[in-house]
């Protein structure tokens, strides 16, 4: 059992077996969506891809009542009376097995007294449940633990398996019991269970769904930027990072007016003026960002319980006049990042590492925007009431590690908005994170009053954050931010020994479009390591390294000279040269 932590006044920990009956037993493949969850579950540690919930407990609740309830919804629900048996050899699931009837337990901590700051002792207890492992073909996908005084429940900690709910389906939950203790009566499910889902997945329709999914990411993979945040101080894979916490009803009341001004929805506004603040800041004239709760914009997927969790990728050309001139074409890419957002993660993967070595970069998830202000019922520790509503105030909570450089959550967009927002420390120092976090306030206050024109002085004025300032060593080449000395270097990195020097070759056009890394490698007629050092060999041993190098692209060519690397017009011998490509690249010219 997972330790809890230390309180005073704990009288003691009890097991308690709830068992619950009235479902049908079902079984088939798993979703989409599952098999995304179940890569990562196998992959990473439980911590980081175990999610957590606390719910309230009204007064007067007796412990009865409050285990009939999450009886209720286990037999209520499929995904919560799923199990997914390991394949031959231990093989990944590939099938999902619904039981009729079972049984969970429930770990009652009861206390003499609670805690002083009781909802902060429940997201702790909740938070120490998710550091377990789920066995997937064994567990019950939640950990409950009821807290007690004397008794009485008053809160319940949990963590989730993330192969069955995601935190839509745990707000849902949430929802259920509490109208569940309340004694209204739940209606029927009506939304698309998990094996619903996957046998529509399965379908010649959804197959086709599936592959325009990934024609959508290819197109994006191919012609956008390789990362957003390409410049001095990017590296690495993965970010420790403070989170920052605002709730501004200054930005609350910002936003219901630029909405009404407009004629858009909130959320579109919301997420517009973050793709603007988010490019802006990186110096893109295109915000590629990964966008989460997109999966529920169905009505049949809106109050599934089940686990969605697949990014839609959105890619927002800002490069607009103005503010309300970008807004009307941001819902529709929106749209289309959502109607694009399930997919086989296995194909998808596939998919980025054939393009992305065939382009000659490494796709950096480097932003990401989760609005989940809309859903039914969200996080308890992020939303808990507070009574007051300020006019803007950031705080700064716990570290997390995050394979992003720029992660936002909005939680609340009325009548206070509040959004939780965690960047990477090495491009936004605290104080940058938290002109980030005001700036994206202001640009709503100017929306609110009148259109707002887009250039990059106005902007910065407007915000009070300003793009990143590259050195005149960086270069914009095919989409993406390009450092050809940090180039020269991931090689020499890649080819032990031999010395590189990456030019910029332009056509006679001059512009982005034109222009080609090319790579003099330092050579002899050794062979390397097991034959001749090739083009295709010199692209491979650099691709191994490009990951946490956002910007360094791979050469177009590799021009193997005798001696030192030098400008060929120098340059001694060349003994041979070629791409290392397997095919050339389209280029959008952004």
């Amino acid at each position: 059992m997972t330790a809890v932590p230390a309180a005073d006044g704990v009288t003691g920990a009890r097991t308690l077996t709830v068992r619950y009956a009235g479902g049908a037993a079902r079984r088939g493949p798993v979703t989409m969506g599952q098999a995304n969850m179940i890569r990562c579950i196998l992959r990473d540690e439980p911590d980081s891809i175990n999610i957590h919930d606390v719910w309230p407990v009204p007064d007067g609740t007796g412990m009865d009542r409050a285990l009939a309830a999450l009886a209720e919804l286990a037999a209520r629900h499929e995904a919560l009376r799923t199990t997914f048996p390991y394949g031959e050899g231990g093989a990944a699931p590939v099938e999902q097995v619904v039981a009729p009837a079972g049984a969970f337990t429930v770990t009652v901590l009861d206390h003499d007294e609670l805690p002083e700051d009781p909802d902060a002792y429940a997201e702790a207890v909740a938070r120490s449940a998710r550091d377990t492992r789920f066995r997937l073909d064994l567990d019950f996908p939640l950990r409950l633990r009821i807290i007690a005084r004397a008794g009485r429940p008053v809160r319940v900690a949990l963590a989730a398996s993330h192969a069955v709910t995601d935190g839509s389906a745990l707000g849902i939950l949430r929802d259920e019991w509490l109208a569940l203790l309340a004694g209204e009566p739940l209606p029927p499910v009506a939304s698309a269970t998990p094996l619903d889902l996957a046998a529509e997945e399965n379908t010649p329709a959804g197959r086709r769904k599936s592959l325009a999914s990934l024609a959508h990411w290819e197109r994006i993979l191919r012609t956008g930027p390789q990362a957003m945040f390409a410049e001095d101080g990017a590296a690495g894979t993965e970010t420790d990072t403070l989170g920052l916490t605002l709730r501004s009803a200054r930005g609350g009341r910002a936003l219901a007016a630029a909405a009404r001004r407009t004629g858009a929805l909130p959320s579109t506004v919301l997420l517009t003026a973050w793709c603007v603040l988010t490019a802006h800041r990186a110096g893109q004239s295109v915000c590629v960002a990964a966008v989460p709760t997109s999966n529920r914009f169905l009505p049949k997927l809106a109050r599934s319980v089940s686990t969605l969790s697949q990014d839609a990728l959105l890619d927002l050309d800002v490069r607009a006049p103005s503010f309300d001139a970008l807004l009307a074409k941001a819902w529709g890419a929106a749209m289309n990042a959502y109607r694009h957002s399930r997919f086989d993660a296995l194909d998808l993967w596939e998919l980025i590492g054939r393009v992305t070595t065939e382009r000659g970069s490494q796709f950096a998830r480097d932003a990401v925007f989760n609005d989940i202000s809309a859903l039914p019922a969200v996080l308890a520790a992020a939303t808990a009431p507070d009574g007051d509503a300020p006019e803007l105030e950031i705080g700064w909570g716990e570290n997390r590690s995050l394979p992003t450089r720029l992660l936002t959550f909005v939680y609340e967009t009325e009548p206070v908005l509040r959004l939780a927002m965690w960047a990477d420390p090495a491009l936004f120092p605290r104080a940058a994170a938290e002109d980030l976090a005001t700036g994206l306030v202001r640009l709503l206050e100017a929306v609110a009053d009148a259109d707002v024109p887009l250039d990059t002085p106005g902007l910065t004025g407007v915000t009070g954050v300003r793009p990143v300032e590259r050195g005149p060593e960086w270069t914009r080449v095919d989409g993406c931010w390009v450092s050809p000395a940090a180039v020269a270097g991931a090689l020499t990195d890649a080819l032990p020994g031999r010395p590189v020097e990456v030019v910029v070759e332009e056509d006679a056009g001059g512009d982005e479009s034109g222009r080609r890394l090319v790579a003099y490698v330092g050579a002899d007629e050794r062979t390397w390591p097991d034959g001749a050092l090739t083009a295709e060999r010199a692209h491979a041993a650099l691709m191994g390294v490009l990951p946490g190098r956002p910007g360094v692209l791979a050469p177009h060519r590799y021009v193997f000279v005798e001696g030192p690397p030098r400008h060929p017009a120098a340059a001694q011998r060349i003994l041979s040269e070629g791409t290392g490509r397997s095919r050339e690249m389209p280029h959008d010219h952004r």
